[in-house]
């Protein structure tokens, strides 16, 4: 059943953009690949022009500064406050004759601090380049890889660096090449402080001998694993820790040390531990920074990782479980032009109809049982949704099952008749209840709690 061209352009819009708005589905309607393809080539396409944004470096330096002033206003309050309370014989005597203390004035709240402030900024921007774009094509991929490559603005020093970290590197090669991208990100004081590589420092390097502080394997497990190759695939536990070991020494220059630098991308060899490591089966001379470097072009490059990337990319925009061939055609264009992620994404848009017929039948069968019961189209519940539906269906099992057993336990049995089969030796008859409907009910959710 083919669609027709208003269908064809929400069914764009909805897939590939942030939604339809006014006119947009009849602007489109003529060609919805070609708006999309249009998008990809538009000037400045995924970037944030704000002159009033800070970088990275900046925005750290300043949320370090204001720390270090809050941290000197509370250390002389409480100065003062020793400098004033009572000292000598009769303080005890004041105490004990003093009534009780006046509650302290409430203080005015002084609003968000520094750090919330920069990131609430870095919050508005990017929900303006949202709501200003006439697709969101451009505007989904950076979600998407954003996601991709995310970190918690909860931990540490984050904060006030995730939109900056965003913009850098997220947005600055959406449309470029995945080994740009993976570099950047990799090596962004955001991702170094989130997965704690700031800290981590080679067992036998100079610094590693003097402290007590060794390797941390956090940020190459997390790039093995979900940035490029994928759980499970093709790595050992080996490959980690000799991973790990590589990029010790990338860290970030401490604040205190450089009021200039502070909080930008620094080598640090006296942290990284020298010499060769094997990798997935390549061996990468010592080299400091560069042999990093080295094992991320490999990992970019790796078969393993186009086919993740390609899976995540069919299952965000197509379906969740994206037809075979969508994938293998992504992975093959990402391979064939060395991770290109704008000539993946034309290869998602342009997806010929026989990989995504099956998505397309779905829709048309769903609009049209919505037709003949005169029912609102409703979206495909996910994973979630049907779990909670089917706790739902269990509890209300549940519910009947209780009010059956109160009115078979109100029925009273024959005289004589509960003696009878007790003196015979036989159980009596189990009265219907709820606890088998409970328990089933019970051990369901547990069950999809635990997936």
């Amino acid at each position: 059943m083919a669609l027709d061209p208003k269908a064809q352009a929400a069914l764009a819009l909805h897939r590939f953009g942030l939604g339809p708005r006014a006119g947009s589905i009849a602007s489109i309607a003529s060609d919805p690949r070609g708006a999309l393809l249009a998008e990809l080539d538009g000037p400045g396409a995924g970037r944030i022009n704000n002159p009033e944004l800070l970088t990275s470096g900046a925005a750290a330096r300043t949320a370090f500064a204001y720390q270090q002033a809050q941290r000197a206003a509370r250390q002389a309050e409480r100065a003062a406050q020793q400098a004033n309370a009572p000292s000598g014989a009769g303080s005890a005597e004041m105490k004990d004759q003093s009534a009780t203390p006046p509650a302290p004035a409430a203080r005015p709240s002084p609003g968000p601090g520094v750090p919330q402030q920069i990131y609430l900024a870095e919050a508005k921007a990017r929900i303006d380049a949202a709501l200003g774009a006439e697709i969101g094509f451009v505007e989904r991929l950076v979600w998407f890889w954003s996601n991709h490559f995310c970190v918690s603005a909860d931990k540490g020093n984050v904060r006030q660096i995730c939109g900056a970290y965003e913009r850098e590197v997220i947005r600055a090669n959406v449309l470029g090449r995945f080994g740009d991208m993976l570099l950047a990100v990799e090596s962004h004081p955001a991702m170094l402080f989130y997965l704690d590589n700031a800290r981590s420092i080679g067992p036998a390097s100079m610094a590693g001998l003097r402290q007590k502080r060794g390797l941390n394997e956090n940020l190459a497990r997390e790039i093995l694993e979900l940035h490029t190759l994928g759980v499970r695939t093709v790595y050992t536990q080996d490959d980690v820790t000799n991973f790990a070991n590589v990029i010790t020494g990338w860290t970030v220059v401490p604040f205190r040390q450089d009021s200039v630098l502070g909080g930008e991308f620094i080598f640090n060899p006296r942290m990284h531990q020298a010499g060769a490591q094997t990798v997935i089966g390549t061996s990468y001379p010592g080299g400091g920074v560069e042999q990093g470097r080295a094992v991320l072009v490999a990992l970019a490059r790796h078969p393993a990782t186009a086919r993740h990337l390609a899976s995540k990319l069919a299952r965000h925009f197509v379906a969740d479980e994206p037809p075979p061939a969508l994938v293998e055609r992504l992975a093959k264009r990402f391979l064939a032009t060395q991770g290109d992620l704008k000539e993946t994404a034309r290869a998602l848009v342009a997806a010929p109809e026989e990989g995504l017929r099956r998505r397309k039948r779905a829709l048309a069968r769903r609009a049209g049982a919505a037709s003949r019961y005169r029912q609102p189209i409703r979206p495909p519940l996910g994973r979630r949704a049907r779990s909670a539906r089917r706790v739902r269906r269990g509890a209300r099992a549940a519910r009947l099952s209780r009010n059956a057993a109160g009115h078979h336990a109100r029925r009273k049995p024959p005289a004589g008749a509960r003696a009878s089969i007790h003196g015979a030796g036989i159980p009596a008859p189990m009265t219907l209840d709820a606890r088998p409907a409970l328990q089933h009910s019970a051990t369901w959710a547990s069950k999809e709690m635990s997936r």
